[in-house]
Order: C-alpha cells, then structure tokens, then sequence
C-alpha cells in the first residue's frame, strides 16, 4: 500500500481522497524542520505541505525514492523544484483555488484602512470615544494600484472596479487589462497616483527586497499599504517609517519575512503599534471554501500521477495529460532531454516483440518524459534494459 504524508492542517478532504485511492495517509497539523521531514518521510511515497514545510536539496537527497510533493497552496517556493525533477519527484501545487479568498481579503482591508477602522477598533478597546471623519474616506472613486496581474491581482481589479475605483496595474509581463483598469509603463508611474497600493507578485527569488525604501517613498501622500503575496517581497522597517512619518495612513500586512512553524506559537513584530494596521496570521487563502477546493484539486493530482502517469499541471516536469491505460501495462520513463531516447525506449520494447498500444512523449527544459502502454508485460530483462538506457531519472511500472 502506498503510503502518503500530509502537514500543515491540510483539509481532511484530501486525506480521504487519497484513501479512496488506496494511499495509507498520516496527517499532522504542524510544520516540519528539516531533520524532523527526512525521518517522517521514511517509506512515504507521497507528500503534501503548505507554506511553512521547506521541502529542501537536503531531504530530497536523503528520500530519493519519494515519488510526488504537493503544495497545498498557491505558491511552490518552499520545494526546490530543479533538483527535485532532476529527482524524477513531480510537484504540484494549486494556482487558482484559493484566489476569490485572498481577493476578499484584500477588498475587507481596503475598506477598513480607508474608514480608519483598525485604528477606531484600537482607541475603543483602550477606552477611547473617538467620533469623526477625519482621514476617513469612501472608496468610491479612488485609484487601487495592483502590482503583479495574475490570478489574483486580475480577479481583484474586478472586484475593485465593482466598488467604484479606478484600476492601475504594473506587471513585467504582457496581460490584459480587465474592464477598465489600465496598465502602467513604470512601477513609480503607479505608486505616485494610486491611493491604495496592494502587492501580488510571485515568490521567484529575484523578488526578495522587491518593495523597499525608494518605491515606500515614491507612493501618494496618506495611501495605504497591502501586502497578501510573501513576507519577503516587502521591507516592513522601510514600511513602519513611513507610517511613523505620517506619509502613509494604514497599511495590512498578511504575510511576513519569518513566521512561526506551527499555531500558537509566539509572534512579534514592530508592527504592531501601529495605529491604522491590520496584522493577519498568512490567512488570505484560509477560507473553509478555498481550503477544500484546494484539499480536492491537490490531490486529484496526485492520484493522477500515481495511478496514470498523468503531469498535467506539474510545476517541475513536462507535462502529459494522460487517460486509462490503452494497454496492459503503462510504463512513464522520465529522462534528460536528450536526442534519441524514444527510438531507444521503442527499440527495447521490440527486442522483446512487444506492441506498443499507446504513447505520449513531453519536454521542457532539460527533461523528457515519454509514457508507452504496452500490449503485454515486459520481463524483467527488458525493465532493467530501460532502466539503462543513457540519461534515464526515473522510470515507473504502472499497471
């Protein structure tokens, strides 16, 4: 029986899943260091982290023989993703499930550091009657700026434009504007005319430090401040002068550069004095809703690549989008990306007179993956012939 690892609180619903599927499953509800993954991950076949789990070089060397890893998430930062398709280890992850959650999120902050409400909650609490509208705006007919205008960044200028603001948007790739929102040619063009501000980049590692000093400085007189993408993205000492100055009036801030492992740990931050702030626990996809769809997706993806072969929406391997096996059996042979290793695979197949029933073939970058349903099972002999032909990751017998 296959056995499968699920960390982090993930939605129960995928470990059924997995079940059904024929997977022995263990859950856990918090992260796991380095050290403490390589001896959970003995005899597992497959598994499944968040944000918090770093699935590192160092524990996939010493668990080469761990098939799949799914990110339970949008992000896939936490995997080290080359080595792991050097690996032959398919990683998936959920791009789109948990985006109407973070876009919700970040509409509920805009409105509240708008009416000043953390900052009318906090004088409340301290005994304080505060009736007044100073500072205190509609969001009608302000300008939101978007930085990054992928799933998210592109679903909340709808949203925003539903409300009445206008939309700016800055991406370094090409995408199309939703209803009226417009594209800016320059970061700086964006930040000096938008009232609100929110960040939804990637976690490419070359957008560590992206938001510091000199784009704070170049932002509106009392805009606010968002940042639901990753804590390392923004410089929050950079952030916390400004608010201290009085250049900016509020800002929210879901996602930070260090965060604890598990619930109840303890937490700091320098933030938190602030008087118009939201601080929130890295919860913009934590919704019931995105958390199961995402418990669903996640896993279906993982059963189809155990059971089928199937890649499609890997983040780390070609991708091949595969149905029941045409054959008796299915044999997925994942390569280098080198000339002729299909004629090769073919030409083992046929020194057993082996018919082939069905095959699919996919590159990307310098790895190939080539899946032949067979009309018979191949010996031992022909297997391990396979298994030798030059530039071979990993090859797996699916019956």
């Amino acid at each position: 029986m296959p056995k499968a690892l699920l960390l982090e609180n993930i939605h129960p619903d995928a470990a059924q899943s997995l079940r059904d599927h024929g997977f022995e499953v263990v859950t856990a509800k918090g992260a796991l260091s380095e050290d403490e993954l390589i001896d959970a991950l003995d005899g597992v076949d497959i598994v499944g982290v968040r944000s918090k789990t770093s699935v590192t070089r160092r524990v996939l060397e010493a668990r080469p023989t761990l098939s799949a890893v799914g990110c339970f998430c949008i992000g896939t930062n936490q995997v080290d993703l080359d080595f792991a398709g050097r690996q032959g280890i398919a990683v998936f992850n959920a791009p789109y499930s948990n985006t109407r959650s973070v876009v919700e999120l970040v509409i509920c902050d805009i409105i509240c550091l708008m009416r000043r409400i953390p900052a009318h909650t906090h004088h409340l609490k301290h005994g304080l009657w505060d009736k007044s509208a100073s500072g205190s705006h509609e969001v009608r007919g302000k300008t939101l700026g978007i930085i990054g205008y992928g799933n998210i960044g592109s679903q909340l200028s709808v949203l925003a434009e539903a409300l009445g603001m206008r939309v700016l948007f800055y991406d370094l790739e090409e995408k199309l504007a939703m209803g009226n929102a417009r594209r800016c040619a320059t970061l700086n063009e964006l930040l000096e005319q938008s009232d609100a501000v929110t960040l939804h980049v990637d976690g490419r590692k070359s957008n560590t430090g992206f938001f510091g000093e000199d784009q704070f400085a170049h932002m509106k007189q009392d805009a606010i401040f968002i940042n639901a993408s990753r804590g390392f993205v923004a410089d929050l000492d950079a952030l916390k002068q400004h608010l201290d100055s009085g250049h900016l009036s509020g800002a929210a801030v879901d996602v930070f550069p260090v965060e604890p492992k598990k619930n109840g740990d303890p937490f700091i931050t320098s933030l938190a004095d602030e008087d118009n702030m939201i601080l929130t626990p890295h919860i913009g996809g934590s919704t019931l809703e995105a958390q199961k769809s995402i418990g669903h997706f996640v896993s279906q993806r993982l059963e189809d690549y155990w059971e089928k072969g199937s890649t499609s929406l890997s983040v780390n391997l070609p991708q091949i989008n595969l149905g029941p096996n045409r054959g008796v059996t299915r044999i997925a042979h994942l390569h280098a990306n080198l000339p002729g290793v299909l004629a090769r695979v073919n030409h083992v197949l046929g020194e057993e007179n082996i018919n082939i029933a069905a095959q699919s073939l996919g590159t990307e970058g310098e790895l190939g993956y080539v899946v032949t349903d067979v009309s018979q099972k191949p010996s031992s002999k022909t297997l391990e012939a396979l298994r030798a032909i030059e530039g071979t990751i990993r090859m797996r017998v699916i019956s």
